[in-house]
């Protein structure tokens, strides 16, 4: 059957789903890349089972599962029969996802945080489903998914607690041991949860001693509280193993904070640039009594230091009159001209070496600042990497999460299609680079450039080169000749 799939691209399904390009497929099943005007999505998934290896139940499951709205489950957004050259099948149009668990593992296993981070969201739609007397069915890498940064399960497996195999698919490595003589549980979403965890954190799935041995072998420099937690899951008995609203109270505050990429992809292309206190800012917290005081203290400290000095080294001579001095201008205290003049970024300052003491003072000159990200709202200010050609130019704005996980720079090269008024009409990628995630970024950010109007009423192409790096993310556009 994988032979078949490649040929019905550019085919269209009951006249409202055109298969725009083939995902993946297998003997058992098919993905296509479609669009779903009626909910207005350009991307959307198509799914194509072959009637013949199934039964006519998985059409009410996807239906039933339609029906479901869970922030942590794909959305699907139509079911029903097609033909094909002769053959019926089973489709199921669903949201387009960027990214799976199963794409990251072959390149580099989880972290132990990124595992937690990973749970909360996959514990909580286990948890609504179970509440709900349903089972998710088939949890494994490749149906834990990333749908605009946000982490979900596949929903198109989705079906009530205790009704039997829908497909004549063999059995799968994630199915409980019980699944040979007994109807879908939610402990065996445990199971199959248990598995996942070992195979995200190690690359590869768990193995016992031998058959009879209850405890399965994990890596002795695996996180104490993520085993304790894989071997409850993976218990040969399914009345022991835990719950998923258990579990998710268990990791709830074991979390400080969510990231803000599920699991951002590793980029290795060059060694990285050192980076410094300036590129990365500390976030905001909230300022307490003792806080304040101490602050109060240092403050008086250093002025007494700064006066003291002064005494102790008074300048030869003073261009500057003093504000005791009868007829002085008062100069302006330190607040007040902050006020006055816009604040220099602090990447944007140059970086001065104290003198020695008998070197003779010179003038020195500012080193060029450096590009700093811009909000995605607001336009880059120019530098010398920007592009004077264009009027506008958007910035991506990457997660701190994300930029943690780049080595050297990410370069993403996309062709914008520009209309005679500066306005881009369309974004491809030419050169997507080695992340899927920041090609995405890149591409939502050409949209919004724009350039200035053309005097012929031609159509024109701009390249548009991005560079990403862990302090900064630049961009700058050439025409396409």
């Amino acid at each position: 059957m994988t032979e078949f799939w490649p040929k019905w691209q550019s085919e269209v399904i009951n006249g409202v789903y055109p298969l725009r390009r083939l995902l993946n497929g297998s003997d058992h099943s098919a993905v296509f890349l479609t669009e779903a005007k009626a909910h207005d999505l350009a991307n959307a998934a198509i799914k194509m089972v072959p009637a013949e290896r199934v039964t006519l139940a998985l059409l009410s499951h996807w239906r039933m599962a339609a029906d479901l709205s869970y922030p942590h489950l794909i959305r699907l957004l139509d079911a029903g029969l097609c033909q094909l050259e002769g053959r019926q099948f089973l489709f199921v149009v669903m949201e387009h996802a960027e990214q799976t668990l199963a794409q990251v593992l072959p390149n580099r296993a989880l972290t132990a945080d990124e595992v937690k981070e990973l749970l909360l969201p996959t514990l909580d739609a286990l948890a609504f489903l179970h509440r709900n007397n349903l089972v998710q069915g088939q949890l494994k890498p490749a149906n834990i998914l990333v749908v605009n940064d946000r982490l979900k399960l596949a929903a198109d497996t989705i079906r009530p607690v205790g009704e039997p195999r829908v497909s004549i698919a063999e059995r799968s490595p994630y199915d409980p041991p019980e699944a040979t003589s007994s109807r879908p549980s939610a402990a065996g979403d445990i199971w199959a949860l248990g598995m996942t965890m070992v195979e995200a954190l190690t690359q590869r799935l768990p193995a016992w001693s031998d058959d009879r041995s209850a405890a399965v072998c994990l890596p002795t420099s695996l996180d104490p509280t993520l085993a304790d937690t894989v071997q409850r899951c993976l218990s040969h008995d399914p009345a022991s193993r835990p719950t998923a609203a258990a579990l998710y109270a268990q990791f709830k505050g074991a979390v400080q904070a969510p990231a803000g990429v599920p699991f951002p992809e590793t980029v290795v292309r060059e060694t990285p640039a050192p980076t410094t206190p300036a590129q990365e800012l500390p976030k905001p917290r909230s300022l307490g009594p003792t806080f304040l005081a101490a602050g109060l203290l240092t403050l008086l400290a250093a002025i007494w230091a700064g006066w003291h000095l002064f005494q102790s080294h008074p300048t030869p001579r003073q261009s500057v009159a003093s504000p005791l001095q009868p007829g002085s201008r008062p100069r302006a205290s330190a607040p007040a001209a902050a006020a006055q003049s816009p604040r220099t970024p602090v990447s944007a300052l140059p970086e001065i070496s104290a003198p020695s003491a008998r070197a003779k003072p010179k003038e020195s000159k500012p080193t060029p600042a450096r590009p700093i990200a811009q909000p995605s709202d607001q336009p880059a200010p120019p530098s010398a990497n920007s592009s004077p050609t264009a009027i506008h130019e958007q910035i991506p704005v990457v997660p701190r999460s994300a930029r943690e996980t780049i080595h050297g720079h990410v370069r993403v090269a996309v062709l914008v299609i520009v209309d005679p008024s500066g306005n881009v009409v369309d974004a491809l990628l030419e050169n997507p680079g080695p992340s899927s995630y920041f090609a995405r970024l890149a591409k939502e950010a050409s949209r919004k450039w724009k350039f200035p109007p053309a005097d012929n009423q031609d159509s024109r192409q701009w390249l548009l080169k991005f560079e990403f790096g862990r302090g900064a993310t630049t961009a700058r556009a050439s025409p396409k000749p």
